[in-house]
């Protein structure tokens, strides 16, 4: 939503015209002409101008095509860091007849949200011509028309392809709930810590005493091979506020997500 509301915005900010003469100054034509024509074009007469339109309008444009990019950016680079071997939670579709190595015929890359991620820089290297190209010498130069000839439509053409191969990545993206259990259960329960410290907190410690316990319980798991839970059972100083069952209650993944639909509804999400 705030993209398109970005993207809207930039539009207004392009909305406009300027038949003003060599200098602005109206000194050859009527300002009625400008008028005319603007309207013709469902333009809007820039108030002031000199040979151009300032070119922050140009600007304002391309960063907005480069925050959108990025955010398709993130989506992309989540989902290949989500699809490495080892982790493998969620996958990009991979279709009958796609290669993923000429070298190697097992590998299933996520070759499209590599692309994606890819062409996000180009967009944002091509937001920084732009606005090398506000300052111009004495209110106009030439140099911005040669680089705006390669950045606005390799930007604009740009962000169009990345939208249309990532629609049908996230409405067929491969889902791996087993996989992301199985990285919940790497952690040998440290995932529950904040709870644990939070209950013993609400039985009268202070919370830097409670965070020293937990803390010191959480590095033994790190060096062993024990379960976060075991270690708490076993240790004085947190049995002597929770009692077993106490600590059971602390790993109910279910209290994590009891708020999920929430989140959801807001994100549109039914």
């Amino acid at each position: 939503q705030r993209n398109l509301e970005r993207l809207e915005q930039a539009r207004e900010v392009m909305r406009y015209g300027k038949l003003s003469g060599a200098v602005g100054t109206y000194a050859n034509i009527d300002p009625s002409v400008e008028q005319y024509v603007c309207e013709k074009l469902s333009l809007k007469p820039i108030n002031i101008a000199t040979q151009i339109i300032q070119r922050d309008h140009h600007a304002q444009l391309m960063c907005t095509l480069a925050i959108v990019g990025t955010s398709l950016d993130k989506i992309a680079t989540e989902i290949r860091l989500l699809q490495k071997t080892e982790v493998l939670e969620v996958e990009e579709p991979f279709f009958k007849g796609q290669i993923g190595s000429s070298a190697m015929p097992h590998k299933r890359n996520p070759i499209t949200c590599e692309r994606i991620c890819g062409l996000a820089r180009i967009l944002r290297a091509n937001a920084m011509v732009a606005l090398e190209n506000v300052p111009l010498w004495h209110e106009r130069d030439i140099s911005h028309s040669s680089a705006e000839r390669v950045i606005i439509p390799d930007s604009t053409i740009a962000l169009n392809y990345m939208f249309h191969k990532i629609i049908p990545i996230i409405d067929d993206l491969l889902v791996y709930p087993k996989n992301m259990i199985a990285s919940l259960s790497k952690t040998r329960g440290l995932i529950y810590s904040q709870r644990v410290l939070l209950e013993l907190m609400k039985k009268g410690l202070k919370r830097e005493l409670a965070y020293e316990i937990i803390q010191r319980c959480a590095m033994q798991v790190w060096q062993e091979t024990s379960d976060f839970k075991e270690v708490l059972n076993r240790d004085r100083n947190v049995r002597k506020y929770l009692k077993p069952a106490e600590i059971d209650g602390c790993f109910d993944i279910k209290y994590y997500t009891r708020h999920v639909d929430l989140v959801f509804k807001r994100a549109g999400i039914k």
